[in-house]
C-alpha cells in the first residue's frame, strides 16, 4: 500500500516527528510512505483546504491508496477531505479509534490532531495509533456479530460519494473562483508537485491539474 503524509503550515514543525514514526511502522507492514511535507512554515503556506484538493489528486489518480492527514484539533482537515469526491476520511485522536475506524468504515484518509491534547508522549500515542491501522486487514468490522451491516454500510458510502460528488477532473475544470484557483495552485506547489506527477496513475487527472497550474 502506498500511503501519503500531507501535513500543513499550521502544525508543520511536527512533520520531523511524524513522518519518521509513520515510516517505521509502515514499513515493517511492507507498506511504502511518501511525505509531501509540508515541511516548514517557509513554505507556501498549505492549510488543509489546499490539502482537501491535493489529497483527492492523489487517491483519484492512484498516487496514494491511504493518506495521513491534520491540522490543529484535525476536525477542519476531516470536513475539507471529505468535501471532495474519492475521499472517505474519519477523525482519529487514538489508537482505538484508529482500530474502528479502519476496520468499521474503511476510509482511505485520516485526520489526525496535531496540536490539541499533543501533551507528554504525545510520539508514543501517535506510534501507537499508527499501528493499530495495520493490525489486520481494513474492514473487517467490529465487533464480529455487525460486520457484515459495517461491510455493507461502508460500500454504500463509497457509492453514495459517486451520486453527491463530480468526478475530480470536472472539478477541477469547472473552478473560476479565483482564491479557490490560486489554493489549488498552492497545494502543488514546491516538490509537491513533482512527486504527486511521479506517483500519478491517471494521465487525465494530471492534465486536469496542469490546466488548473497554468491559469
Amino acid at each position: 500500500m502506498e500511503i501519503a503524509l500531507v501535513m500543513e503550515y499550521s502544525t508543520c514543525a511536527k512533520n520531523e516527528i511524524v513522518y519518521p514514526i509513520l515510516k517505521k511502522v509502515a514499513e515493517k507492514h511492507g507498506h511504502t510512505v511518501t511525505n509531501y511535507g509540508q515541511f516548514n512554515a517557509e513554505d507556501n503556506r498549505q492549510t488543509y483546504i489546499q490539502n482537501a484538493f491535493f489529497i483527492s489528486a492523489l487517491l483519484n489518480s492512484g498516487a496514494a491508496d491511504f493518506v495521513v492527514t491534520g491540522c490543529g484539533t484535525g476536525e477542519g482537515a476531516m470536513i475539507a477531505a471529505n468535501a471532495m469526491p474519492g475521499v472517505v476520511c474519519g477523525h482519529v485522536a487514538d489508537p482505538v479509534s484508529s482500530f474502528l475506524y479502519t476496520q468499521v468504515n474503511n476510509g482511505n484518509c485520516m485526520a489526525l490532531p496535531f496540536a490539541y491534547q499533543w501533551g507528554w508522549a504525545g510520539e508514543i500515542n501517535l506510534e501507537y495509533i499508527f499501528e493499530k491501522l495495520f493490525v489486520q486487514e481494513p474492514g473487517g468490522g467490529y465487533p464480529e456479530s455487525s460486520a457484515k451491516s459495517e461491510q455493507e454500510n461502508a460500500v454504500r458510502t463509497n457509492k453514495l460519494k459517486t451520486f453527491s460528488h463530480r468526478p475530480l477532473t470536472e472539478v477541477l475544470d469547472m473552478l473560476d473562483d479565483e482564491d479557490l484557483i490560486e489554493r489549488v495552485k498552492a497545494g502543488f506547489a514546491g516538490v509537491r508537485y513533482d512527486l504527486f506527477k511521479e506517483k500519478c496513475k491517471c494521465p487525465d487527472i494530471l492534465a486536469a491539474v496542469d490546466r488548473v497550474l497554468a491559469k
